[in-house]
């Protein structure tokens, strides 16, 4: 089990536009949550969009667990943040998004990168 002092900020930049390193994001979020560590999922760019009701169960990879699945999982013991930029792009408000999803800017996320005992990822 992982030290409660442990945090992984995880950035994804990808979405439909590269499964792959869309789905490898969110994996790496939903194991890192089910192994105890505390995780921060920022949704940027193209991923934003699953920050909306429905997205997730439109994106399909091969061998790869389901998106729906993958949030549930991250939400379950972790937090998703959606880019407020990326949002503001897309025309997306807080009324929008998932229950427990928030939005928030850069002068967050450099706080919880910056926080000691963080380790992050972009994908």
């Amino acid at each position: 089990m992982a030290d409660s002092a442990e945090k992984l900020v995880i950035k994804v930049t990808a979405g439909a536009d590269a499964p792959e390193r869309c789905s490898q994001a969110f994996t790496v979020a939903a194991v890192a949550v089910a192994s105890g560590v505390e995780v921060s999922l920022w949704l940027t760019g193209e991923s934003a969009w699953f920050a909306l009701p429905g997205r997730a169960e439109e994106f399909e990879l091969p061998h790869a667990a389901p998106l729906p699945d993958l949030i549930a999982g991250i939400q379950a013991g972790g937090r998703i943040t959606l880019c407020t930029q990326c949002a503001a792009r897309r025309d997306i408000e807080e009324k929008d998004v998932l229950e427990g999803v928030r939005i928030a800017g850069a002068q967050v996320f450099v706080s919880e990168v910056m926080a000691p005992g963080t380790r992050a990822l972009v994908y």
